[in-house]
């Protein structure tokens, strides 16, 4: 079985780590589907007129709920939505996913994480809008959003009809894999990793951590997403909070460093100096990272915002811009910082170096709080447990509506069984590999996402400036309930 999956991934890695360069530039393999993602996201910030920073301001409005009318429809919120939705991207992707990215791009890398998040939030708005505008209101009361519903449905009505099938089949049987893998077993064994490090019977009795965690992740899962979204929009607030109080805490300890290390950063960032291949390579780490990281591109997010009570799609497009500023340009910034001023992360280019790095991302980052004050790591394996959690019911989520999507609302619980089960496997067997496939898989949700996002760009675009018109005379706000 080890074996097929090596395979597997093998196959898979041909295809979307390629280098576009063929190799003509030293020590740098630019990635297919990273040279993707930017694309995509240059392109369509162009398109819909630097959306993401343009109507920051009104998406807040948005969420605090200023903008409701009586033709909303949806079963929870905007701001449960995005709540739920950033309770999958801000988990172990900004402790782990960060060390990782400065370890193997050098400090120059979360320069260009924030670069894919300002980038990603114009990817999040485009998919989310296609999410609302194609989604699926079910018998059962549920509701199928996401890129395999927009991939089938708007292709379709692009004269795609086949095509938009097989991209959304294969979308949703990617979504499920990389829900078992990022979405599980990748956050079980992250967070397992630093757990032993402060609780010494989870050394002896792993599964103990993998029982805990399915049985709290299953009574919240089990109730759809309407307890998900409860969950989320309690935890979210506090989990972001809670981190950002101990980053302050380490960055009020390196007060006066703090211009140096945003000069190495950004002079890493444009210099052939930095790690793992000078300019591209931390690039390429920063992209990778950051998308792992608050999933712009990849289609996900819109199956939780395909579920929010909104009139106008584009409006909760506008929600998740969000996203990506909380979890990247934010969360894995301060994350950043926190790491190069500390001077734990590993550097290097070397076989060793890389395999250190991807294994063990959060203990970097727990090394480095620790590193400030001794009792920290014990603080942060806290976090990592809530993070880890978070990610993890929003994840089952997704995969669940992906199940859905191919085999039918009537077998749900078997997926979800599924899930429940791969947690505890996470804690008493090797899962490396499997780690390795899924998380192949994830960055693949790329591929159709970005095919479709691009060829219905046009449609979205329409619908911002019909919403924009509408705003400027003043429509929106007489709507709206008072």
């Amino acid at each position: 079985m080890n074996e097929l999956f090596l395979s597997i991934n093998a196959f898979f890695e041909k295809i979307l780590f390629f280098d576009i360069f063929f190799g003509t530039v030293e020590k740098t393999s630019f990635p297919f589907v990273v040279a993707l993602l930017i694309i995509g996201g240059v392109y369509l910030t162009i398109k819909m007129g630097f959306v993401n920073l343009r109507m920051f301001s009104h998406s807040l409005a948005i969420v605090r709920g200023k903008y409701k009318t009586i033709d909303d429809k949806g079963v929870i919120s905007p701001f449960q939505s995005l709540a739920t939705a950033l309770s999958a991207t801000v988990g172990i992707g900004n402790i782990a996913a960060v060390s990782i990215a400065i370890s193997l791009g050098g400090a120059g890398a979360s320069f260009w994480m924030i670069m894919a998040g300002l980038l990603g939030m114009t990817l999040k708005f485009t998919e989310v809008t296609l999410s609302v505008q194609h989604r699926q209101f079910l018998p059962d009361g549920t509701i199928l959003g996401g890129g395999m519903e927009y991939l089938s449905r708007g292709l379709a009505q692009k004269g795609m009809v086949k095509t938009g099938k097989v991209m959304a089949v294969i979308f949703a049987f990617f979504m499920i894999l990389g829900a078992l893998g990022a979405g599980n077993t990748f956050q079980i064994s992250q967070s397992l990793t630093i757990m032993q490090g402060q609780i010494s019977f989870f050394k002896e009795f792993p599964w103990v951590f993998g029982v805990i965690m399915a049985g709290i992740t299953g009574l919240v899962i089990i109730g759809g997403i309407k307890r998900i979204a409860h969950v989320a929009e309690k935890i979210v607030p506090i989990m972001v909070i809670f981190y950002l109080l101990m980053v302050f805490w380490v960055l009020g300890t390196y007060f006066s460093s703090i211009p140096d290390a945003f000069a190495l950063i950004f002079r890493e960032a444009f210099t052939p100096t930095a790690v793992a291949g000078g300019v591209f390579g931390a690039m390429i780490q920063g992209f990778q990272r950051a998308v792992f990281s608050n999933e712009a591109g990849l289609g996900s997010a819109g199956i939780a915002h395909s579920a929010s009570r909104v009139k106008y799609p584009v409006r909760q497009g506008m929600v998740s811009l969000y996203e990506p500023f909380i979890d990247t340009v934010v969360v894995c910034t301060m994350t950043a910082l926190v790491v190069i001023l500390t001077g734990t992360y590993l550097g290097g280019t070397e076989a060793l170096d890389v395999a250190i790095a991807t294994k063990q991302g959060a203990v970097i980052t727990s090394t480095a709080f620790g590193s400030v004050v001794s009792w920290f790591p014990t603080v942060l394996g806290f976090a990592i447990f809530m993070f880890a959690f978070s990610t993890m019911i929003s994840w089952a989520y997704y995969g669940e509506r992906a199940w859905v999507y191919l085999f039918g609302s009537k077998t749900s619980i078997v997926y979800k069984i599924i899930f429940l089960a791969f947690i505890i496997i996470a804690t008493i067997t090797d899962t490396g590999t499997m780690v390795d496939f899924s998380s192949i898989l994830f960055l693949a949700l790329a591929v159709p996402n970005i095919f479709g996002l691009l060829i219905m760009s046009g449609d979205v675009r329409k619908q911002l400036t019909e919403y924009l018109a509408k705003l400027k005379s003043g429509e929106l706000d007489r709507e709206a309930i008072r």
